[in-house]
């Protein structure tokens, strides 16, 4: 049995000084990745600090940008309806995570933090490096039709299973951190690490630092944008690819801007900065959609379960411009 105190925070100081004087303390906002790894005995915290009393306000800024407090519930980001109009990607993302139930229970700041993992995570009779550095990835020969075609690397191809993370870098969302050195912003596209040789450490988080709220910059062409997950179900099932997507034609029939974002294919939440930089100023067709898709995947790479990720990838991506280009933008 897990022993552990609990602490209730009113303040993100509050907070701050209560980890600092704890023993193997923990964040604690609605739980549910957390708690679930606390019942399987990965995470052994001495100590919860419960922050789902910290500012959870969806705030719209004067510029048309968003602010987030860290301990809004997802349900409440995806009903918002200034969310719903002007960032449709984001909303639509939200709605394709998890359950109804646990997107009540789930906060905007805990889901950006939740881990990185697959089933051999939880599986302590496998070797995982994330859950004990330098014991191995058992998943590279094993089952790993959910795996990572982007960014892995030998001791970890596990991938990021948040939907809502991938609309928000595509999104160009910026983190608001606070902690025992004060406060600071990251984007969110750097907060998230790729696993070189320390899966275990997935984030640029410092120690006792948390989320206190998302910032999400004013967005132009935010209204013509979307987000799709293919999954091997229609519900409670992490993407074996997805997209979020938005995009800007001028009037000559040319892509005057976009934004991409992949899940499901890497260790953190991909920003496609090679399809976008292929797509500016090109005609916004198939081909070049295809073309664009072509140069983001040229560098992933496929194990023996998922190599048909890589086109999976291609033919979403393709899809999803479509799909927008049809919606006359």
């Amino acid at each position: 049995m897990n022993v552990f105190s609990y602490e209730q925070a009113s303040s993100a100081a509050a907070a701050i000084n209560l980890a600092k004087t704890s023993q193997e303390p923990r964040y604690l906002g609605g739980g549910t990745n957390l708690v679930d790894l606390m019942r399987e005995g990965i995470e052994r915290p001495e100590t919860l600090i419960d922050i789902t009393q910290l500012p959870g306000a969806i705030e719209r800024r004067v510029d048309g940008g968003l602010l987030i407090g860290a301990a809004a519930r997802n349900t409440a980001l995806a009903a918002d309806p200034y969310v719903r109009l002007h960032f449709p990607m984001l909303a639509r993302s939200i709605l394709a995570g998890a359950s109804a139930q646990i997107r009540n229970m789930a906060t905007v700041g805990g889901n950006i933090l939740q881990r990185t993992r697959c089933r051999y995570f939880y599986d302590d009779a496998s070797r995982c490096n994330k859950r004990q550095p330098g014991a191995g990835c058992d998943a590279k020969d094993g089952f790993n039709r959910y795996h990572a075609i982007l960014g892995a690397s030998q001791d970890c191809v596990a991938t990021h299973p948040s939907d809502m993370c991938v609309a928000l870098v595509a999104l160009d969302a910026v983190l608001h951190l606070d902690g025992p050195e004060g406060a600071r912003t990251i984007p969110l596209s750097d907060f998230h690490r790729l696993p070189g040789d320390r899966p275990d450490i997935e984030t640029e988080l410092r120690q006792n630092e948390l989320i206190t709220a998302i910032e999400v910059p004013a967005f132009p062409f935010g209204r013509h944008s979307t987000y799709r997950k293919v999954r091997d179900r229609a519900s409670y099932a992490f993407a074996l690819v997805s997209a979020a997507a938005a995009i800007d034609i001028d009037e000559a029939g040319k892509v005057r801007d976009i934004r991409l974002a992949l899940g499901g294919v890497a260790h953190k939440p991909w920003r496609a900065l090679k399809a976008e930089a292929t797509l500016r100023g090109e005609a916004a067709t198939a081909a070049s959609f295809r073309a664009a898709a072509e140069a983001e995947l040229a560098s992933a790479v496929g194990l023996k379960d998922n190599e048909f990720k890589i086109e999976l990838a291609k033919r979403t991506i393709v899809a999803v411009l479509d799909e927008l280009k049809g919606e006359g933008v």
